[in-house]
């Protein structure tokens, strides 16, 4: 009896530790690095740093210096030099730490080594970024942070900056309009690509620009966002007439710009431009940003009057996506399926289209639309997307770099709401008026009276 008495007072909190450590590991990661995994991984990577970068191969030969010094002081043997190791600086995530390399290295030895450290250190995942020449810095990631998505405090928000989604690295995706203007989105049915254009539309709605969208899927997917839309056309036939009313707006902040540019010779150089940023802010237009849902619906044709019309509308998509970027004008194209196949035009526009989004996709032809003439090793990353991950997505750009990202939630009803809380935002653009959709009424509930009524008596 006094055995079993030990066991149960020696095994019970062990085992409710043992429990209690595997239940936080596997529901609150973040909580487990913190507590567990990342004092264990720090311990492994201070005692094993050396002999681990000997392994593999990210040493270098010491000085004759060094050695004259190490064999005058001491009679231990002289080792191979491996790179000076900054402070390590812990984060929610995992860890940072900055190396500076040895002569004769480059940041592309340590990137070819990242998985042989990610299993030395016992972490989920190691990235290499380049500071500057000679440095670079090892972000290691303690936990899968795309399985359960939550965004940093710090996003890097600003003017025409989003963020939309988390990286693999744990740093977050921007959507910055200034630095990539137009951008296309593809994905399948239920794979996060209206999650995507929710979070895109709730962020810009806060922020003093003009929200236009063609959404020909009887506008279910924008019409929620009416409130802040200054303009919303949910069937081809409406986006016929939107796009010339964009390309005339165009074409006005081009004579704009130009008058700016009747230089006479008195005029700074800093009042010289070539787009509306350059032009005084109580002058400056107001950004415009065009989101197209399911932009194949624009090129479907039946007719011949319909392939007149498409002609139309994907010569007038073009011209905004060469010209617009200069007139404050960006395009957000998604869809689920965009090649040549859709028609004149089509592989054109999408070249014009520097940021690129692959959410799961039906085949590996549409991952090749999408990635295939930026980053073509990020193709395979894309088909690897499993239906059990909604939101996950491969991100890339005409740089050629390219990163898993995965989108966290926000319902329709929140992202309607930031909507119509933003709605005094929406700006006095004449040109567009003529399309601002109709908002519904909301209808508040009859409160019930403070004193029930009681019926009269004799």
């Amino acid at each position: 009896m006094t055995d079993l008495t030990t066991l149960l007072e020696v095994g019970g909190p062990l085992a409710a530790l043992g429990g209690g450590t595997a239940y936080t590991r596997a529901k609150y990661p973040a909580v487990y690095w913190s507590a567990v995994g990342g004092p264990i991984s720090t311990a492994r990577l201070l005692s094993s740093y050396s002999s681990v970068m000997e392994a593999c191969g990210l040493t270098v030969a010491p000085s004759r210096l060094r050695v004259l010094a190490v064999k005058a002081t001491t009679r231990r043997e002289v080792r191979p030099v491996p790179p000076r190791r900054g402070i390590i600086r812990p984060t929610s995530t995992g860890l940072r730490i900055r190396l500076r390399l040895a002569p004769g290295q480059e940041p592309a030895d340590v990137a070819a080594s990242a998985e042989r450290l990610r299993h030395a250190w016992g972490v989920h995942a190691v990235y290499v970024t380049t500071i500057k020449p000679g440095v670079v810095e090892l972000r290691l990631v303690g936990y899968d942070v795309l399985r359960r998505v939550r965004m940093p405090r710090k996003t890097g928000s600003g003017f025409l900056k989003v963020p939309v989604a988390l990286r693999e690295d744990a740093t977050p995706f921007v959507r910055d309009y200034r630095t990539v203007p137009h951008q296309l989105t593809l994905g399948a049915t239920l794979s996060g690509k209206s999650m995507y254009l929710r979070h895109l539309v709730a962020g810009l709605a806060r922020q003093p620009v003009a929200l236009v969208g063609i959404d020909c899927k009887r506008g279910v997917e924008l019409a929620p966002f009416a409130a802040r839309l200054s303009a919303l056309a949910t069937d081809p036939d409406e986006a016929a007439e939107l796009l010339p009313a964009l390309v005339k707006e165009m074409e006005d902040r081009y004579d704009l710009i130009k008058a700016r540019q009747g230089i006479a010779p008195d005029t700074p150089d800093e009042e010289i431009t070539s787009d509306i940023w350059g032009l005084p802010e109580s002058e400056r237009p107001t950004p415009v940003v065009l989101f197209v849902d399911e932009v194949a619906e624009l090129f479907l044709t039946a007719t011949r009057k319909d392939e007149e019309r498409r002609d139309e509308m994907v010569t007038q998509l073009i011209r905004l996506a060469q010209l617009g970027r200069a007139a404050g004008i960006y395009l957000e194209v998604c869809g689920q399926r965009f090649g040549a196949e859709l028609g004149k035009g089509a592989t054109m526009l999408r070249a014009q289209l520097t940021g690129r989004v692959c959410h799961r996709v039906n085949d590996e032809a549409s991952a090749k639309m999408a990635l295939g003439d930026i980053a073509p090793e990020a193709v395979s990353a894309a088909c690897a997307i499993a239906p059990e991950l909604p939101g996950l997505a491969v991100a890339g750009d005409t740089s050629g770099g390219w990163s898993r990202i995965r989108t966290p939630y926000l319902s329709l009803g929140d992202a309607a709401e930031i909507c119509r809380e933003s709605a005094h935002l929406v700006p006095d653009l004449p040109a567009l008026k003529p399309f601002r959709p109709a908002i519904p009424v909301r209808h508040a509930d009859t409160p019930a009276p403070a004193v029930l009524p009681h019926p009269a008596t004799d």
